[in-house]
């Protein structure tokens, strides 16, 4: 099917608008990215739900994109349909008698707005997403936080598509959450909505809280260029950060990419860095910690379309294998 056939298509199915070669770029936080065969913008859960439901009956394949902070799109752009999910809303509930509060949140809300509101309001347990980029839902997804704390203890439930386009809502325990990763991530399966639980707390503490995240990641993090935020996880006991600066590449370039001089774990676009810059950089990197400390970094960042199919650069040794070069 082409692509202007895919678009008359869903138009008629769905209330959102649909866009056809839409650059990717301008929707991620590392401003790379080439065009969308096809882009929609669901206003709502069942408008979400409708254009997946479209793309799974014609076999088009999907990609969805959030906030846009954790992801690098490829130069030449993603085939099929890529989805927006830009759902965003707060409804605080009313307190339980021991003070907790609920708060439902949409995918596509803001996270620093969700932070701030909460700490407005007098309650904790999202200081450590001070300071994050993105959306509510790129951040459950990726189980975002720190070693002090993360975005899926406080969950209550997610809402979720299902494949077939069935709205369903999973309870904590099913949502797989881990270090930096999440059943929803593993399964590929969209979040529209969450419903999380915060405890009372010194409105103070909280402020001075977000402020010291906050600060930190200033202080430590190239902020001012566009990037994806880390590029690997950390890996067991160790940081990628410290790897990759202790094998001498910070402030490695290649063409208008650099790997930061501030942090090592981040890539940096110097203005007019390609997909495939950033993948030269990542593989230079991903090399060197595997030969000197025989550890294999995992991507923090999502790889999508070609650039997934390509990673990682080289057979990777199997578990319990003392070759890091062994298939």
């Amino acid at each position: 099917m082409d692509r202007e056939t895919m678009a008359r298509e869903l138009q008629s199915r769905v209330k959102g608008p649909v866009r056809i070669g839409e650059p990717l770029a301008r929707y991620t936080t590392f401003r790379i990215g080439g065009p969308a065969d096809v882009l929609v913008e669901p206003v709502d859960e069942e408008d979400l739900a409708r254009a997946l439901a479209w793309a799974r009956d014609h076999g088009v394949p999907v990609t969805l994109l959030g906030g846009g902070s954790n992801v690098l799109v490829p130069d030449e752009g993603l085939r099929g349909l890529v989805v927006r999910v830009g759902l965003d809303g707060i409804r605080w509930e009313d307190p339980d008698p021991q003070g907790r509060c609920g708060v439902v949140v949409g995918a596509g809300t803001v996270l620093a707005r969700l932070v701030h509101e909460a700490a407005r309001r007098g309650y904790q347990g999202l200081e450590p997403c001070a300071g994050i980029p993105g959306t509510v839902g790129g951040a459950l997804v990726m189980n975002a936080g720190t070693r002090d704390g993360t975005i899926g203890q406080v969950v209550d439930w997610v809402r979720v598509v299902e494949p077939g386009g069935r709205l369903a809502v999973w309870p904590r325990e099913r949502c797989g959450f881990t270090y930096r990763s999440s059943r929803m991530q593993v399964e590929g399966v969209p979040v529209v909505a969450a419903r999380l639980v915060l405890a009372p707390g010194d409105r103070q503490a909280i402020a001075a809280a977000i402020r010291r995240y906050t600060a930190y990641r200033q202080r430590t993090q190239p902020l001012r260029y566009p990037n994806c935020g880390s590029v690997f996880k950390n890996p067991p006991g160790d940081a990628s950060g410290r790897l990759i600066e202790a094998c001498g590449l910070k402030g490695l370039r290649h063409g208008r990419a650099q790997i930061s001089d501030q942090h090592a774990n981040f890539i940096i676009n110097l203005g007019g860095a390609t997909a495939e810059d950033v993948l030269a950089l990542m593989t230079t990197a991903w090399r060197c910690v595997r030969d000197r400390f025989g550890v294999v970094l995992e991507p923090e960042v999502r790889l999508l379309g070609s650039l997934a199919r390509r990673w990682p650069p080289d057979p990777v040794a199997p578990a319990g294998s003392s070759d890091p070069n062994q298939a």
